[in-house]
This record gives C-alpha cells, structure tokens and sequence, in this order.
C-alpha cells in the first residue's frame, strides 16, 4: 500500500503550487492579449519597447488558465509578502517530510525557471520529474525509490520552440556556464545537446520528439539543441505544473504521471542490454505510479494505456513486454 503525506502537507503543496502559478502571471508589462495559431490559444504579455511591439509568453489557453488571470485580479498581497508565505509553505513541507533538492541541483532549477525555460515548454523528466509527483499524488516516497540523480533530462517539442516567438532571457546556454557545464562532444560537430559539469558529475541533457528520424534538432525558444526521440510525444502531451520545495519555491513542469507510468514501461524495454539497472529503475518507478493511480485516477490510467496501445504493434509488445516482468501491475491494470 503507498504511503501517503498528511492532509496537512497535501494542502500546503497545492497551495504553494497555486502561488506559484499565479506569481508567473504578475509580472506584466502590457496587455495580456491571446494569439491563436493552428487552432490553438496562446496568451502572451505584449508591450512596447520604443516603436518595437513585443511579446512575451505566458501560456496555453484553458479555462484553468484564465481562472488563474482572473484571481490576480483580486489579489492585493504585496511581492514580498507573497514570497514569505510561500517559503512558510516549503518549510512546512520540508517538515512533513517532502524530498527537497540540494543547493546545486536547487539553485540550477530556479535559474534556468527564471530564465523562462519551463514557462517557453520545458518539461522536467526522468528521475527529477518522479520526485516531483510526491505533491502531484501526495505519495510519500522512500530513499530507494527515490535515489538522487545528477542527470537533469528537459525536453520539449520542437515545433512548439519554433512557434512561440519568445526566448529564454538570459539565454540557456549562459545560464548553464554560469554553473559551469560546458557543452558536451557530439556526433555532428558544434552542435551539442548535453552539458557536463566541469566541476562535478552533473549532466543536463535536452530532449525533444523524433517524428520520423533520431538525431538532433534546435529548439529556438531555448537556444539549444535537442536529441530527438521516439516515444517521447506521448510522454510530454499535456505536462502538468509542479512545485519543488526548495527556498521560496519554484515552478517547473512535468508529464502527467499517468503518462509516466505507461512510458516507463516502454522505455524499460527499449534499453539495451547493458542497461539492466536503470530497465529495473523504469519498471519500478511504473509499478509505484501504476499502483496509486489505479487507486486515485483508474481512468486517467486506463486512457493513458489505451492510448499507447493504439499507437501500433511495438508499442503494445514493448509494454507487453515489461509487464511480464511485473505481474502484480499487470494485474492491477487488467482491472480497469
């Protein structure tokens, strides 16, 4: 049975997830104004710097999303005070016991979240992003399934990064030298995708959507460049906001866990050989997402399944596959 956080500690996170939101949407210098491309809504921030109209983007268009607009409206609380309440929040959290990150991993989040990374489409994934959903499905976590990382994976889809014109500020790459991660050697020659600390062991690694071909693709918004991956379109469909409990927050996004759980299985098969352990590591983080969500949300689970196996034969067998492995989640999953 998953252990769970206190009532307490599950409203303290979303309340300092709600924060969070809400602070990336006070800071506008001209008219909120909705762009609609491809029969989508965008909302951006347009205002005029000398006789040059600019824009800078807030998000997709939601009903969640002009709620959100809505209650800043009613919202007189000064800057300061606002990030009081919310470090009062993290360090409520961290007294219940919610997992926080180091200085180095913390102070990298936040810098490449004010730079506008995860506002422009980033989306933590990996082990970062596992972590994460302890807020999302008030699951407590223990120390083994929760083994830190210094691999910090973003993705983001391509065409995404080609149709918001917007930027990060400062660009990514700065932000990265300034944490001394230095581009690492390619197949093609100054294009690089992984950044390595000079200084430790860290990696961050970006990744986007392969349709058609694997290799590397840019992705403007960011300013970097991105290996491209199969599977990984299901993954980021749709990502969900998180907060990470560390100072007075910070606002990043990941996949919907459901999403999670099915890819998990997935890419616990598609590793070679070699890569024993981290296929285990993939199938136990599915077994522990698929076990909650089966309780939680069974049907948001059963569509993210359903999906995956109608997206043709090798995915159905590569899932298949892992849950032979893993009778207890087949088992759960037969009963949606």
């Amino acid at each position: 049975m998953p252990l769970r956080h206190s009532s307490l500690a599950h409203a303290a996170y979303h309340d300092l997830l709600r924060s969070l939101r809400d602070e990336g949407l006070r800071d506008l210098r001209g008219t909120p104004t909705l762009v609609t491309r491809n029969g989508r809504g965008y909302w951006y921030d347009s205002f005029r710097v000398g006789t040059e109209v600019r824009k800078r983007y807030l998000g997709e268009d939601s009903p969640d999303m002009a709620a959100h607009m809505a209650a800043l409206r009613e919202d007189l609380a000064p800057a300061e005070q606002r990030r009081r309440d919310r470090a009062r929040l993290v360090r409520l959290l961290r007294a219940e016991g919610f997992l926080g990150l180091d200085p180095t991993s913390g102070s990298l989040m936040a810098a490449l979240a004010a730079a506008g990374v995860f506002r422009l489409g980033g989306t933590v994934v990996g082990t970062h992003a596992f972590r994460l959903y302890e807020g999302e499905l008030n699951l407590r976590l223990s120390l083994e399934q929760t083994a830190q990382t210094d691999d910090l994976d973003i993705a983001s889809f391509e065409r995404l990064s080609l149709a918001l014109e917007d930027a990060a500020a400062p660009p990514v790459q700065q932000v990265l030298a300034d944490f001394d991660f230095a581009p690492a050697p390619s197949l093609e020659p100054g294009r690089a995708w992984r950044w390595r600390q000079t200084t430790g062991n860290a990696l961050v690694e970006f990744l986007t959507p392969a349709f058609g071909e694997e290799g590397l693709r840019d992705l403007p918004a960011l300013g970097v460049q991105a290996q491209a991956l199969h599977h990984l379109n299901y993954l980021i469909a749709e990502p969900v906001p998180a907060a990470i409990p560390y100072r007075s927050g910070v606002l990043v996004q990941v996949p919907r866990p459901e999403r999670f759980a099915i890819h998990k299985l997935i890419v616990a098969d598609r590793r070679r050989a070699d890569d024993r352990m981290k296929s285990a590591k993939d199938r136990a983080q599915a077994a522990v997402l698929i076990e909650i969500l089966a309780q939680d949300r069974p049907e948001d689970l059963a569509e993210a399944l359903e999906d995956a196996r109608d997206r043709g034969p090798r995915w159905r067998d590569r899932i298949d596959a892992s849950l032979s492995r893993l009778p207890d989640t087949a088992a759960r999953l037969a009963t949606l």
